[in-house]
């Protein structure tokens, strides 16, 4: 009985060492490993690219690679080392991938959310100001 147990234990340990998620974290740049799409008409450089999706990107990313291979092979982090702000990396990254796909720039390029002018809760405050409940001036309280 032990001995059927200390086997089916050990059968159980290797098998479920097999199913188990390897909890490590990998430092490999993907973008290597994504394929290089060509060139447009419109857009032959990095910094076309850039002025064509918008957000004043080719003066945001000054030290933009001057090939388009070399281009492609950023990753996140090279452009976090650029001085891109998080929002600008995401929207750059995004912009990259949707590229790829072969998408057009003009049906995916977009501008910012523009602020929001009306802050506060709800219905209480509208554009900018505190709406008060209104009495008639010649109503008095009871």
């Amino acid at each position: 009985m032990f001995g059927l147990l200390a086997s089916s234990s050990r059968s159980f340990h290797h098998c479920s060492a097999t199913f188990l998620p390897a909890l490590t974290r990998s430092f490999v740049n993907r973008a290597l490993t994504k394929p290089i799409p060509p060139t447009n008409e419109t857009i032959t450089t990095p910094n076309d690219f850039l002025k064509s999706i918008g957000r004043s990107m080719e003066t945001k990313m000054t030290s933009a690679p001057e090939s388009w291979d070399d281009f492609w092979r950023t990753s996140g982090l090279d452009l976090r080392k650029a001085g891109l702000s998080v929002r600008d990396r995401r929207y750059t990254l995004w912009c990259m991938s949707k590229f790829r796909r072969g998408i057009a720039v003009g049906e995916f390029a977009h501008e910012p959310k523009p602020q929001k002018t009306v802050r506060g809760w709800g219905p209480s405050v509208q554009n900018g100001k505190r709406i008060r409940s209104k009495r008639p001036k010649n109503e008095k309280r009871k």
